[in-house]
């Protein structure tokens, strides 16, 4: 069974720093790409970074890159959204998502998943607030 439980959203000052996790299980981690979106109010829902089941291979959107860094701990079934230099604009729910089922992502795999997703399981999301 896919399962993703996020957590770690919070409210933070502008230039502040928060770390996102996203608890999931071998299965899934084994079998799906394993994404982060986001969606603030009145905006449409952005992909933020994705990453491979397989050759670790990870696609940044282009407003989060250089601050943003997404990471893995595969001993405690983990995905990570490391945010660095947090600015109002960053504030929305974050999402952690899973798709596939695919044998080998690679670069062009999850650039797709978070440009045009096919999502087959999200999270329910944990909400950033960026303000003073």
């Amino acid at each position: 069974q896919v399962q993703l439980v996020e957590s770690g959203g919070s409210l933070v000052q502008p230039g502040g720093s928060l770390r996102l996790s996203c608890a999931t299980n071998r299965f899934t981690l084994e079998t799906y790409a394993i994404g982060w979106f986001r969606q603030a109010p009145g905006k449409e829902r952005e992909g933020v970074s994705c990453m491979s089941n397989s050759d670790g291979s990870i696609y940044y959107a282009d407003f989060v890159q250089g601050r943003f860094t997404m990471s893995r701990d595969d001993a405690k079934n983990t995905v990570f959204l490391e945010m660095n230099g947090l600015n109002p604009v960053d504030s929305a729910t974050y999402y952690c998502a899973a798709q596939g089922p695919f044998y080998r992502a690679n670069e062009r795999t999850v650039r797709r998943m978070c440009l045009e997703p096919e999502i087959s399981t999200w999270g329910r999301g944990t909400q950033v607030t960026v303000s003073s």
